[in-house]
C-alpha cells in the first residue's frame, strides 16, 4: 500500500499535527507513507521538524500557496499530478481547503484510484461572506465528484457538507483527531511555571489555546474580562499561541486596565503544550469556526473542565454539564456565568474534568486514530468496493 498525503501547509496547529501524527502512525505500520506540503509561513510556527528522524517522507510543493493564486495554483495542480503519475500512489488523502481541492484535482488527473478527504474544518459558513461561501461550496462540490471517501474529525462536519449537496451519507467517516494522550494525562499544577508567567498558586486560570487570530473568539473574552474580574478577582486569562493579532489583544488589555490578569505565552510547541495545560483550572473555546477544536480534548484529558461555544463539533465532547459547559455562539452572560461558577466551585470543576478524561481516553487515542485510518485504507482498496 502506497499512500501519499497533502496539505496547505505545517504551521502550528489541530489539522497538521493531526496529519502529522497519521503520516508517521502509519509510517511506523510498515506502509510506504509521504507527505506533501506547501511551503509554511507565518507567525504560527512550523511543525516541519517532525521529520528530522525520517526526511525522506516529506517533500515542499513551492506553487502550494494558501492564498489564491490562479498562476500558482494551476502549476500546483500540474505539479502534483506529475508526482503522481511518478509515484503511483494506491491512495492520495488530502487535507486542508486549498490542498483539499487542488490535490484531489490532480489525483483524479493521474488516475489515482482512491481519493480521501480529510475536513478538520468547514471551508464554509455563517462567519464569511456570501461570494466567499458560494466560491468554497463551488470548489468542494468539484472536488467531490472525484472523491472516493471523505473523513471528518466530527460529525458536525458530515451534517454540513450533506446539507451543502456535497457527497452521500455513506461517503463519510468520523475518525476522532487522536493525539498522543500520556503528557496530558500526567499534567500537574506546576507552582514553578506558575511563578514565571506571574500566577499565584490560587488563582484560578482560565485557559484558551489557539491562534491570536480573528474567529478563534479572544475579543469575546475580553468583552466580558471587566466583569469576570469584578467577581473573580483571583482570574487569570492564559493565552497559548501566537499570531498576527497578538499587539491587537495586548493594547486591549492595557485599554481595559487589565494586563496583570492576562498572560500571554507566546508560539508554543505542541510538546509544551501540556505543561501549560497542566497550570489551568479551566479552558475556554470559543471559536466561531472550527471542526472539533483539538484544545477541547487536550484540556479535558488533564482533567480540566471546559465552556465553548456551540459551534460545528465541540458538543461531541464538551457536552454540558457532564465535561463542561456548552454556549450559545454570541450569549456572554452565559459564558460569564458558567467561567465565575466554575472558579468558585474546584468540586464542580473536579467532576467535570474527571469525567472529560474518562471520554477522552476512550475515544482519543493517536493508536486508535492510526488504526481507525488504516482500517478505512484497506476497506477502499479492496477489488469488490465501487470507486466513484
Amino acid at each position: 500500500m502506497r499512500v501519499t498525503h497533502v496539505i496547505t501547509r505545517l504551521i502550528v496547529g489541530g489539522a497538521q499535527e493531526n496529519t502529522i501524527a497519521t503520516v508517521l502512525g502509519l509510517h511506523q505500520k510498515g506502509v510506504e507513507v509521504d507527505l506533501i506540503s506547501g511551503p509554511t509561513t507565518g507567525p504560527e510556527g512550523s511543525l516541519e521538524s517532525a521529520f528530522k528522524t525520517c526526511p525522506e517522507i516529506l517533500s515542499i510543493e513551492p506553487q502550494l500557496v494558501r492564498p489564491v493564486h490562479p498562476m500558482r495554483d494551476w502549476r500546483a495542480v500540474r505539479n502534483l499530478e506529475k508526482i503522481f503519475r511518478e509515484q503511483r500512489p494506491d491512495i492520495v488523502h488530502t487535507h486542508s481547503g486549498k490542498a483539499g481541492v487542488l490535490g484531489r484535482v490532480a489525483a483524479h488527473r493521474a488516475g489515482v484510484p482512491v481519493i480521501i478527504h480529510t475536513i478538520h474544518g468547514p471551508s464554509f459558513g455563517n462567519f464569511q461572506g456570501a461570494l466567499a461561501n458560494y466560491a468554497f461550496r463551488s470548489a468542494e462540490r468539484h472536488a467531490a465528484k472525484v472523491t472516493t471517501h471523505f473523513v471528518t474529525v466530527a460529525n458536525a462536519m458530515s451534517r454540513q457538507y450533506l446539507a451543502a449537496g456535497i457527497g452521500r451519507s455513506e461517503d463519510y467517516t468520523r475518525i476522532f483527531s487522536g493525539f498522543n494522550l500520556a503528557p496530558f494525562l500526567a499534567a500537574e499544577n506546576d507552582q514553578a511555571l506558575r511563578s514565571r508567567l506571574g500566577i499565584n498558586p490560587r488563582d484560578f486560570v482560565v485557559g484558551k489555546i489557539a491562534r491570536l487570530f480573528e474567529l478563534k473568539g479572544h475579543d469575546d473574552l475580553f468583552a466580558i474580562a471587566p466583569e469576570l474580574v469584578r467577581r473573580c478577582p483571583q482570574i487569570r486569562f492564559l493565552f497559548v499561541g501566537d499570531g498576527e493579532w497578538r499587539h491587537k489583544f495586548e493594547g486591549q488589555a492595557r485599554t481595559l486596565g487589565l494586563e496583570k490578569y492576562f498572560v500571554f505565552t507566546g508560539l508554543v510547541s505542541p510538546p509544551e503544550v501540556p505543561q501549560y495545560v497542566g497550570i489551568m483550572d479551566a479552558l475556554v473555546h470559543l471559536s466561531r469556526r472550527e471542526g472539533l477544536p483539538r484544545a477541547l480534548p487536550q484540556a479535558l484529558a488533564a482533567a480540566k473542565p471546559v465552556v465553548a461555544f456551540d459551534c460545528d463539533g465541540a458538543s461531541e465532547v464538551c457536552i454540558e454539564n457532564q465535561t463542561g459547559f456548552l454556549i450559545r455562539p454570541g450569549d456572554l452572560q452565559s459564558l460569564t456565568e458558567r467561567i465565575v461558577q466554575l472558579g468558585t466551585d474546584s468540586t464542580l470543576r473536579d467532576r467535570l474534568g474527571k469525567a472529560g478524561q474518562l471520554l477522552v481516553k476512550e475515544n482519543f487515542s493517536v493508536e486508535q486514530m492510526v488504526e481507525n485510518i488504516h482500517a478505512l485504507y484497506v476497506r477502499l482498496l479492496r477489488p469488490t468496493q465501487p470507486v466513484r
